[in-house]
């Protein structure tokens, strides 16, 4: 009897011991299929470009397409939940950017914790945003901005790319901390709300720096400052808000994410490449063309930054009252 219980225990870690190996070698192996990165928002805009480009390189580096498809809606809640739920195997991404951290506040009730659920792989690039004023407003400098909004509260207009984006979100921090009082005006995208603001519908839009340039050399708009916390390399001649309202700090970022669970192995290797395509002088001057300065790091260091944004934006969220459109 004893014999045959040995013979049972020796048996079953064979098992365990055999049926272990497979996951690690397809850790090892990945991908050996096509990967799908998840990108929340419509094409044609930064998530669908930033996937694009990066779904490039790691297609180029690892042998496997690596395929973008869009799942707007919600907020990009709807592509990200895509993810939440998908096999933790590596072969559904998502390109993570700032509404991931605002919508943990904004939205209510969702069916995930993007904290808990997702396991952060990789930053790829920051983008800058930068005030811009129809000329018909009196200021040329942020001091003077300020001013003119405090002498005129509640009649600035502030457009935005929609409830909970980052150009809203760079503004209603503008807001607190300036202690001004513009009235938001939400649009389905950038592009619109630069239309009105050329129309003078609205008088100021924190847009992001990527296609505004030609607006600001012809004097269709006027740039007053960038609102990251060093200037920008793209409009390197403007201050940053910071500069005038000490503290300010924000911009769009872009990274990589995966499903909660997610092999560290995976994870490990898509870092890897990821850095390494930021690092490359092609790839550097690819992403420079739409305004993106290399977000280098760990996978530890992503998830800093996505906690570290959830919790600035969610004291934002609260303090204006911002709901859901």
């Amino acid at each position: 009897m004893k014999l045959l219980r040995r013979q049972f225990l020796q048996l079953a870690g064979a098992v365990a011991a055999t049926s272990a190996f497979p996951p690690l070698a397809s850790a090892l192996d990945y991908p050996t299929r096509p990967v799908r990165i998840i990108a929340g928002f419509a094409a044609g805009g930064g998530v669908d470009i930033t996937a694009r480009l990066i779904g490039q390189w790691l297609t180029e580096r690892l042998g496997q397409s690596f395929v973008t498809e869009n799942r707007p809606g919600a907020g990009g809640n709807i592509g990200t939940e895509a993810v939440v739920n998908a096999a933790p195997h590596g072969y559904t991404l998502l390109l993570a950017t700032v509404p991931n951290a605002v919508n943990a506040s904004l939205y209510e009730k969702l069916n995930f914790n993007f904290i808990r659920d997702m396991a952060p792989v990789a930053g790829i690039i920051r983008v800058p945003m930068v005030i811009l004023l129809n000329p018909s407003v009196p200021a040329t400098t942020v001091p003077e901005f300020i001013s003119y909004a405090k002498a005129n509260p509640g009649k600035v207009n502030m457009a935005s790319a929609g409830n909970g984006s980052a150009p809203h979100m760079a503004g209603e921090l503008f807001k607190m901390m300036a202690g001004v009082d513009l009235v938001h005006v939400p649009y389905r995208g950038q592009g619109p709300a630069l239309t009105d603001l050329l129309g003078g519908e609205v008088q100021v839009l924190f847009a992001t720096a990527p296609g505004t340039t030609d607006y600001i050399t012809t004097g269709k708009l006027r740039a007053l400052a960038v609102t990251t916390a060093s200037r920008a390399e793209v409009l390197p001649e403007l201050k940053t808000v910071g500069d005038f309202v000490p503290g300010y700090e924000t911009s769009q970022w872009y990274g990589i994410c995966a499903p909660g669970n997610t092999p560290l192995e995976i994870v490990d290797k898509l870092n890897k490449e990821i850095n390494a395509a930021i690092a490359d002088p092609t790839m550097k001057a690819r992403f420079a063309a739409v305004g993106g300065e290399p977000l280098p790091g760990s996978p530890e260091a992503f998830g800093k930054l996505i906690s570290e944004e959830t919790e600035k934006w969610g004291k934002v969220v609260r303090a204006a009252g911002i709901k859901p459109e």
